[in-house]
């Protein structure tokens, strides 16, 4: 597999980072890079890829920003890049939980190396928390973890505080660990937790991707497969990309058993979106699944797949136009004075 995957994250101090945009976006261009990274006052986050030069020269270049020297990346291959575009963007946090003052920075649980998560999870006394969103956990997970149910990171707070009491009851003094895909969430989600006035928290470190990729599969307590952010969609041990693909209306992974389905209809529907969509939003899916097959028969980009190079050709076309009519009315103009 000739394409590079790297995912990254690290929360440091950044001033101004508006400031680091657009040589970080020019760099990655420059190299054929495709992803998306976040950045805000709180650190960087993202996963791109490409060729093996391209992400070292972008890697050495994040490792020059203030406190990424040391910036820790999970690697992967891929058989083509899984990214339609390179998307470099400023956010007020870089993985979102909504909650004021939580700063890995300052306070973060204790991280497990992935050789020694096993032992902590056989622990009678260990609370595992799957602290990803309830699709993500669908597909695959820990061994005796619990689900929140979340949709989005930003419920987990209010999960936590609900459930809180029923986590710690009859008067047990539990070791809390928690874990993520990469392990981003879950130095915000321990750094909440020690906020909280818990003592005994951990964390998984460098995620699921780094367990995946480092603990053989006949000793792992990984169950299912693990979802990415990308056109792979799932990955597993080894982080060999899965066997899942993804509902083109809804995003959700789909398993064969759903691809199976009579709600499924390639781009247009599935069993977790069917239901939820009327007549036009199928046959606004439908009509965008045949133009990408058209394009795609002529060897052409479909709308979406080059995002940025399709609006600069509208842009130029709807400036040409502007200067083309521009220029008729300056000749009718001139026959009327004439």
């Amino acid at each position: 597999m000739p394409i590079c995957v790297a995912a990254l994250y690290r929360f440091t101090n950044f001033a101004n980072p508006a400031e680091i945009r657009p040589s970080l976006l020019a760099t990655c261009e420059e190299h054929g890079i495709k992803g998306i990274l976040l950045l805000a006052k709180e650190g960087i986050n993202g996963t791109i890829a490409g060729s093996d030069a391209g992400i070292k020269a972008v890697l050495d270049h994040i490792r020059q920003l203030p406190g990424c020297e040391n910036i820790e990346v999970k690697f992967s291959r891929a058989p083509s890049i899984p990214f339609l575009r390179m998307k470099v963007r400023l956010k007020k946090e870089i993985v979102t939980m909504g909650v004021e003052g939580t700063d890995p920075n300052h306070i973060v649980g204790t991280y497990i190396a992935p050789k020694d998560w096993n032992a902590l999870l056989q622990h009678p006394d260990t609370i595992l928390i799957d602290t990803r969103n309830d699709y993500e956990v669908a597909v695959g997970t820990f061994e005796g973890a619990i689900d929140p149910k979340i949709k989005t990171f930003r419920e987990f707070p209010e999960w936590f505080r609900q459930n809180r009491d029923r986590l710690l009851a009859e008067g047990r003094k539990p070791r809390v660990a928690m874990f993520c895909t990469g392990g981003i969430r879950c130095e915000k989600s321990t750094a909440f937790a020690k906020a909280e006035g818990l003592e005994d928290v951990y964390h998984l470190e460098g995620g699921i991707l780094k367990y995946l990729e480092t603990i053989p599969q006949e000793e792992s307590m990984w169950r299912g497969e693990c979802f990415v952010f990308d056109q792979r969609v799932t990955v597993g041990h080894g982080l060999r990309p899965g066997n899942l693909e993804l509902c083109h209306a809804c995003r959700a992974p789909l398993s064969p058993e759903d691809k199976a389905s009579p709600l499924y209809e390639g781009g247009v529907s599935c069993p977790h979106c069917h239901d939820k969509q009327d007549e036009r939003h199928r046959a606004r899916h439908a009509e965008r699944e045949r133009q990408a097959r058209l394009a795609a028969e002529r060897g052409e980009a479909h709308l979406g797949m080059n995002m940025a190079e399709e609006r600069a050709r509208k842009r130029k076309l709807r400036e040409e136009e502007i200067k083309r009519q521009q220029s008729l009315r300056q000749k009718v103009l001139d026959r009327l004075r004439d």
